[in-house]
């Protein structure tokens, strides 16, 4: 079976500044993929890559064995791909269920759709402040947000960049329990975060990212027999 996604020698540039040299990976379908690596190494811009924020120079991204590097973002998205984007760039002056029902969409006739009962059951906060503006969310609160959005779009993959950065512990907790749960329901996810204990415990596979090419990839229990050797790599 082809993988769900798969990268593919991806060479990706800002101006005259090439930022990824060859990315090659593959996400199967129910898997949890992280990419992991000190910042400015290419994680992000892998993302931009995948969903159609840059376009690669060279090299071929398939996802369900179509090629879409060259598509627009908002073709790609309705294919099927979810973002919850670094910054989580909610929509600061809708209220939380405007944000929600806003690019909702059951457009490949998921079984069980998400809807807003689904959102507000994962996040009970979310549902707590339905009618309050985005802007006047705390942080963990819009990343609850920009988690919910992306699933209301019924995504076959859901790719978060900086899944729990800058939140508290706790609101980090409910982060990874919600990415818990949507694991244990076959979602297939890549997950870009610096908190390796979580990212090891939920990881199918992890892709050590350097300078803009994969360093290194395996499972949890390689990454652990490799730690040592890997942490000027993961800057732990």
């Amino acid at each position: 079976m082809n993988p769900l996604l798969s990268l593919s020698g991806v060479e990706s540039f800002y101006g005259a500044s090439q930022a990824l040299f060859g990315m090659t990976l593959d996400i199967e379908r129910g898997a949890f993929v992280t990419l992991l690596g000190r910042n400015g190494m290419g994680k992000s811009t892998t993302v931009k890559s995948i969903t159609g924020l840059m376009r690669p120079a060279r090299g071929e991204i398939l996802f369900e064995g179509q090629p879409v590097h060259a598509l627009p973002s908002h073709r790609i998205a309705r294919a099927g791909l979810g973002l919850v984007p670094e910054g989580r760039q909610v929509f600061p002056t809708l209220t939380v269920r405007e944000n929600l029902v806003a690019t909702a969409g059951n457009r490949h006739g998921a079984s069980d759709p998400w809807t807003l009962q689904r959102i507000y059951a994962l996040f009970p906060r979310l549902q707590e402040r339905e009618k309050h503006l985005a802007s006047h969310l705390s942080g963990g609160e819009q990343q609850m947000l920009a988690v919910g959005r992306a699933l209301m779009t019924n995504p076959k993959l859901l790719i978060l960049d900086e899944a729990t950065e800058g939140l508290a512990p706790l609101i980090r907790g409910e982060i990874w329990n919600c990415l818990k749960q949507l694991k244990a329901s076959g979602l297939s996810i890549l997950c870009i975060d610096k908190n390796l204990a979580p990212m090891l415990a939920l990881g199918d596979r992890h892709y050590v990212v350097d300078k803009g090419r994969v360093a290194w990839q395996g499972d949890s229990a390689a990454l652990r027999r490799d730690m040592g050797s890997l942490q000027a790599y993961l800057g732990v």
